[in-house]
């Protein structure tokens, strides 16, 4: 064997175990949290070290888990209707919004992104838009499509999706503010709750504005255009 050869068999080698060892280290924790309730998210953490780190007065991260049976399921279709109207249907990625995203040249894009591409990006990595991170966020998508049941993708969503400053899952932002288990959410405050979803640092669902209001009210008329509740029943 010529010593070209070796080399080639030797790199090739060593690819192959580092391409082993990130499938492991990118599967392990996926396939654990099918079953585990994550206690916390990469985004959480980096939000309350931020706050430690500036001294942030007042800051107090709000979060709990709660099942997807004890969450409202004006709440789960509300979120559906808000930020990913094919969730049942696709397998990850919603290659038409994609599509119509590149072609219309938009930078900062809704839509596009699918619950599972936010669960991948909320739960394992950090903001930003570099190819690195999004190219991360593609891999993790596809670890939780083929190793997670669309239902439980739904529910971690519900759990770790940021509804307020600080507020994080069904079960905080329901009691924070609406005073009310995430059982008992009607179909308006669901709706209010979902509103918010584009950027919830600013907007408020128990004091909505304008805006929050006819944005609720978009997504009551699109729950309805879906078929209400039973749209998830294939799930």
């Amino acid at each position: 064997m010529s010593r070209r050869s070796s080399l080639k068999r030797r790199v090739a080698t060593l690819a192959a175990q580092v391409a082993l060892g990130i499938l492991i280290a990118t599967a392990v924790p996926v396939i654990v949290l099918r079953w585990v309730p994550p206690l916390t998210s990469s985004i959480m953490l980096q939000r309350e070290i931020r706050a430690r780190v500036t001294g942030e007065r007042g800051f107090v991260l709000r979060h709990h888990w709660v099942p997807l049976r004890q969450i409202s399921p004006d709440l789960a279709i509300a979120v559906v209707a808000a930020e990913d109207q094919k969730f049942p249907l696709h397998s990850g990625f919603d290659w038409g919004s994609i599509g119509d995203v590149i072609s219309e040249g938009d930078e900062r894009p809704r839509g596009a992104s699918t619950l599972t591409q936010q669960v991948a990006k909320n739960l394992f990595l950090w903001p930003g838009r570099s190819l690195v991170r999004k190219g991360l966020e593609a891999w993790f998508t596809v670890l939780l499509e083929t190793l997670w049941p669309k239902r439980r993708i739904l529910e971690v969503y519900l759990n770790v999706a940021e509804f307020g400053p600080g507020v994080y899952g069904a079960g905080a932002a329901s009691e924070r503010f609406f005073g009310k288990p995430a059982a008992s959410l009607d179909r308006r405050e669901a709706a209010l709750l979902a509103a918010v979803l584009p950027s919830p640092r600013r907007l408020r669902a128990a004091d909505p504005s304008a805006y929050v209001e006819r944005r609720a009210a978009w997504i009551e008329r699109s729950v309805a255009r879906l078929g209400g509740r039973s749209y998830l029943a294939r799930l």
